[in-house]
């Protein structure tokens, strides 16, 4: 099982990139992957919400797997959300996933069902005997309407010792504290919610897993490089500078804006797979002028 202080930082949830087949886009991702790891971040997360998982196919997701493990080369962890509503699927994801070498799977609480806390023990129970591979919960109630309460956390970690920790795309930030003080402090616990990346550290989290680490990498990196070095005041101020953007990439569903400035930026072609569409022309234009304050456009790019 993987030292789980090697999961500690920032952990980048890749957005998913399709080329003009809508296909998935493997040279960019590469790329992208590359110019992550160069820029500090800690981790490479994929198939979580920014990945559009439930647009892929079970088959495309697990070439993903392959390509992330290659592509990474041991460089940083690779955390593979393996999760879907249907335990088949997911049970055969996760195999897949261990299989391909990846560190941790991400599983997310199972959405549309809304099951009980007896339900989701049993759920995440089958999901940990399973397999090898340390595994995090990825709890995002407004995804999923189920929130997984700390007791529950707290019965899984328990009784299994590879459910290591908690993703919290959580707004109801008691709930952070409440886990800790369930699952003890050194349980991994994630923000998932951008602008509480910042007091999840100050509180004992052990990193964030941000969409905004695909625009700025390097500071969200240094957001918790800055904490952990004890720069309380640094990271504070980065805090704050990050707020603009962290709210632009949230006007419409996860990962539209995302993917339309990475699209401008240059990094990808800015496809997305139906139910989601672009970005409009009236918020594109918002967007590339936040952008343009945080310098991400290319020389060429209009303001």
């Amino acid at each position: 099982m993987i030292d789980t202080t090697r999961l500690k930082g920032s952990i980048v949830p890749l957005v998913t990139p399709f080329n003009e087949k809508d296909e998935f886009d493997e040279p960019a991702f590469r790329k992208i992957v590359d110019w992550q790891i160069e820029s500090g971040s800690h981790g490479i997360s994929v198939e979580g919400t920014t990945g559009e998982p439930s647009a892929l196919s079970l088959e495309e997701r697990e070439k993903i797997f392959k390509v992330s493990v290659s592509a990474v080369h041991g460089r940083v962890p690779v955390v593979a959300g393996t999760g879907t509503n249907n335990l088949t699927e997911t049970l055969r994801l996760t195999k897949s996933a261990e299989k391909s070498g990846v560190d941790v799977a991400l599983v997310i609480v199972p959405y549309y069902n809304r099951p009980s806390q007896e339900g989701l023990y049993d759920y995440f129970s089958r999901v940990a005997r399973s397999t090898e591979l340390p595994v995090i919960v990825y709890n995002i109630p407004g995804r999923t309407a189920t929130n997984m309460e700390p007791s529950t956390l707290r019965r899984l970690k328990e009784r299994w010792s590879n459910i290591v920790g908690v993703k919290e795309s959580n707004r109801d930030f008691d709930q952070v504290s409440k886990v800790l003080s369930e699952c003890g402090r050194e349980f991994i616990v994630y923000s998932g919610i951008e602008s509480l990346c910042f007091p999840m550290l100050a509180v004992g989290g052990s990193g964030h897993i941000s969409a905004t680490a695909n625009l700025l990498p390097k500071e969200m990196a240094d957001l918790y490089n800055l904490v952990r070095d004890g720069h309380w005041e640094k990271a504070r101020d980065l805090h704050f500078e990050l707020l603009e953007i962290n709210e632009a990439l949230f006007w419409e569903t996860n990962p539209v804006p995302l993917k339309a400035a990475l699209g401008l930026m240059g990094k990808i072609s800015p496809r997305l797979r139906p139910p989601l569409v672009s970005l409009s022309e009236e918020k594109t234009k918002k967007l590339t002028d936040v952008m343009g304050r945080y310098g991400l456009l290319p020389k060429s790019a209009k303001v």
